[in-house]
């Protein structure tokens, strides 16, 4: 067996000739197991060829020198006696876009797709088509994810190999995953012509979707551009939609030059990148790229656990099993979904991620953001929720004429803290480990009259700015038994619930020392 590095050597061919052979059928998908004893490698996993490939490689040199189209070169090898290869999923696909399709409809679908290839990126309209389902395990070519930092969250074998300098894996702690710090820093990103097409490709995706500074933060020291050369990069073009393409020319190790369409998918979790080459058909890709629902819930199965900073909001409804023992039981039920579906565009707003729903109460996680602060964002999302209950409150009131408040109490917990998903078969969750999620927990049970709880440390993150916009406290009782409040100040939750007194307060013990503050009010 040969190693892709000694294919590429023996025919005098590039990764990006081997990866289009590949992908049009002339030659076999490599066998990806353990590097061989013996070998020179720290690669985790390497593509094996057998040696018959060298043969039939030096026949599609002799065919294309005597002027074959890559398309009439498989039926030529096959007439040379070479043995047909078992059908890869791209060449399924081919096959069956052919066969499916009448000639008018492929001239109809390739006009749909066709591109030109201009210093822009393009919107792209995936085309409908007759083609057998491509799927995220079998895409021939580079692909990968970044969340909105720019840090890697999943990746496939071709774009480790080709693009991410063949690592063998990703550090656990996100911040360690910069995609450009591996793009630059692979066999094609030392090349100094590379570098700025990489940095140039960047910038154009970045465009409208982060604020100028941010992206130049990002980056700084990748770059030999001055601030204003990255500044008038910046302000040159400007994708719009959820899937956008982008030319990509990179010069391989042999002087050869590959030219690439990159699809840009755009989701909530971040970008999905597919580099394309230019000859390669696409409406398969296109097809894949429709189906977000399924693109993303795959992603996100395979999304390793992660070390990252997080804001935790729980919120809970006060008295639920007194409300659900008063309500008709569809009533309850009307009830909650009311208040689900009201407060989902509030954590959209402020880029709240999903967490377990736990009876009738909610968690939200938010991470870093590159234009706007994570732990600000989770207060904002608090005290919004909190005045829309009190309208839903009031709407009920009405309804049934009763004198009963509706509160949602909310903690507030921030943290470094593993990240990972449970899924199942329909179904994917996201889920921190840790200290944080169980303090925010904590809080909301303590939380009464719909307040809003947050710990000393979080607080302790914001930027000064920021933190002299939100009015915090605690409310104390003075002598007289009046209650007073301390403006910007911290207690222990010992000082602050009596835990011996209730089966409720029973549960806080573990979060007896831990300091913290009531959120009155932001300031807008």
């Amino acid at each position: 067996m040969l190693t892709s590095f000694e294919v590429m050597q023996a025919a005098n061919i590039s990764r990006a000739t081997l990866n289009n052979y590949i992908s049009q059928g002339l030659l076999p998908r490599p066998l990806v197991k353990n590097p061989e004893p013996g070998a020179s490698t720290s690669a985790r996993k390497i593509g094996y060829f057998p040696k018959e490939v060298l043969a039939r490689l030096e026949r599609i040199s002799q065919l294309k020198k005597d002027g074959y189209a890559m398309a009439d070169i498989a039926k030529q090898l096959e007439l040379d006696g070479f043995p047909a290869l078992g059908k890869t999923p791209a060449q399924e696909i081919r096959a069956a876009h052919a066969s499916l399709t009448e000639p008018s409809a492929q001239s109809v679908s390739a006009q749909s797709v066709t591109v030109s290839l201009k210093n822009a990126p393009q919107t792209v309209t995936p085309a409908k088509s007759n083609v057998l389902r491509l799927t995220i395990d079998h895409i021939p070519f580079p692909a990968y994810m970044v969340n909105y930092n720019f840090e890697i969250t999943w990746f496939n074998e071709e774009a480790r190999t080709d693009l991410l300098g063949a690592l063998d894996h990703l550090p656990a702690d996100i911040k360690e995953r910069n995609a450009l710090a591996y793009l630059l820093n692979g066999r094609l990103g030392r090349n100094g012509t590379n570098r700025e097409e990489l940095l140039q490709f960047y910038l154009l995706l970045g465009k409208g979707r982060f604020s100028r500074n941010d992206l130049m933060n990002i980056l700084s020291g990748q770059s030999d551009a001055t601030p204003k050369q990255l500044e008038e990069s910046l302000a040159k073009l400007r994708p719009n939609g959820t899937l956008v393409q982008l030319p990509l020319t990179l010069r391989l190790e042999n002087d050869e030059v590959a030219r690439y369409h990159v699809y840009a998918s755009y989701y909530r979790e971040g970008i999905l990148f597919i580099h394309l080459p230019i000859h390669a058909e696409s409406d398969s890709l296109l097809g894949l790229l429709e189906r977000r629902d399924e693109v993303i819930r795959n992603l996100l199965k395979k999304h390793l656990p992660v070390l990252t900073d997080v804001a935790v909001l729980v919120a809970d409804l006060q008295s639920s099993v007194r409300i659900c023992t008063e309500l008709p039981p569809e009533e309850y039920f009307e009830l909650i979904n009311q208040i689900w579906a009201t407060m989902e565009p509030i954590f959209r707003k402020y880029y709240g991620t999903h967490g377990k729903h736990v009876g009738d109460g909610m968690v939200y996680y938010f991470f870093p953001q590159p234009d706007c602060n994570y732990i600000f964002n989770a207060l904002m999302c608090a005290q919004e929720m909190k005045s829309t209950m009190r309208r839903i409150s009031k709407e009920w009131q009405l309804r049934k004429s009763w004198m009963n408040e509706l509160y949602l109490n909310t903690g507030l917990s921030e943290g470094h803290e593993w990240l990972g998903i449970f899924n199942i078969e329909t179904k994917v969750e996201f889920t921190v480990l840790g200290d944080t999620i169980n303090h925010a927990a904590r809080l909301s049970d303590f939380a009464r009259g719909g307040a809003i709880w947050a710990t000393k440390s979080l607080l302790g993150k914001l930027p000064t700015k920021e933190r002299q916009r939100v009015k915090f406290g605690i409310r104390h009782q003075d002598a007289e038994g009046r209650e007073v409040f301390v403006s910007a100040f911290y207690s222990r939750i010992t000082e602050l619930a009596h835990l011996n007194d209730t089966k409720r307060n029973e549960k806080l013990n573990d979060i007896a020392a831990l300091p913290v503050t009531e959120i009155m009010e932001i300031e807008v």
